[in-house]
């Protein structure tokens, strides 16, 4: 397993961070009702503790398949020592305006199950092979019932039509539960670490109150309750990239 030689570690360490609008750090503001990019999002609060730079390259809209085209060629240009991989949240989520206007259709998810696993798999060996080291992010949970409403736009027709295909409104929490647990899967059959923000979110009684009106993205509390994780997470694996780390730890 590739793992960071602490003993080379300079200030100039780089870290890319690629993935979706969550990592782009998109919140929906109900006062302006539009998407907008969140200051201090989960990746901003991590630069000021972490040694070195953070590039974050995180889209929103980015799937698994455009996220990692784009990878492949920013490592070839930055040369990072850690890429952490945030994807899933748009890979399982289907066109719903599609099924809205045709229920009775076969309708597939933008990235394929099985084309999900496959490509995070190949990514990570990618990287190994780059002495990169990928660390790998659970999915947030989302709030079907919210979620629901959003892309039915609150319209009686469409949600009759959805939730037709559907069956239920838990099928979106389910699903999305399928990709996140690839994820660990993965995380495991590769030997990658990976950091459960998922967990982080469901200690709270009710997480719900950390995602936005969209049922989706989190919240600048969300943000927060990541941002910790991710500093446990290096605390516990990696506490000398921390900026107020303690030496003596490894003497």
């Amino acid at each position: 397993m590739n793992e960071i030689n602490k003993e080379f570690l300079t200030d100039n360490f780089k870290y890319i961070v690629s993935g979706d609008s969550i990592s782009k750090g998109v919140i929906y503001d109900e006062v302006r009702s539009k998407y907008v990019i969140l200051e201090d999002n989960y990746v901003s609060l991590l630069q000021d503790k972490l040694k070195g730079a953070v590039r974050n390259t995180a889209r929103f809209g980015n799937t698994l398949i455009k996220g990692i085209g784009n990878l492949k060629k920013d490592i070839v240009k930055d040369k990072p020592n850690i890429v952490l991989i945030e994807y899933g949240g748009n890979d399982c989520d289907f066109h719903w305006n599609e099924i809205a206007d045709n229920p009775d259709a076969l309708h597939n998810p933008k990235t394929d199950f099985t084309v999900f696993e496959k490509m995070l798999t190949e990514t990570i060996h990618f990287l190994k092979s780059q002495q990169i080291t990928p660390i790998l992010m659970s999915l947030p949970p989302l709030n079907a019932d919210k979620y629901f409403k959003w892309v039915s736009q609150n319209n009686p027709e469409a949600e009759t039509n959805i939730m037709k295909w559907l069956g239920s409104v838990t099928k979106i929490y389910w699903w999305q539960e399928r990709y996140n647990s690839t994820i660990i899967k993965v995380s495991e059959m590769t030997k990658t670490k990976y950091i459960d923000v998922r967990g982080a979110f469901l200690e709270h009684p009710d997480f719900t109150k950390f995602i936005c009106v969209d049922g989706i993205h989190p919240n600048k509390a969300g943000h927060q309750i990541i941002c910790d994780k991710v500093l446990e997470f290096i605390r516990t694996n990696y506490q000398f990239l921390l900026q107020d780390h303690n030496d003596l730890a490894y003497e």
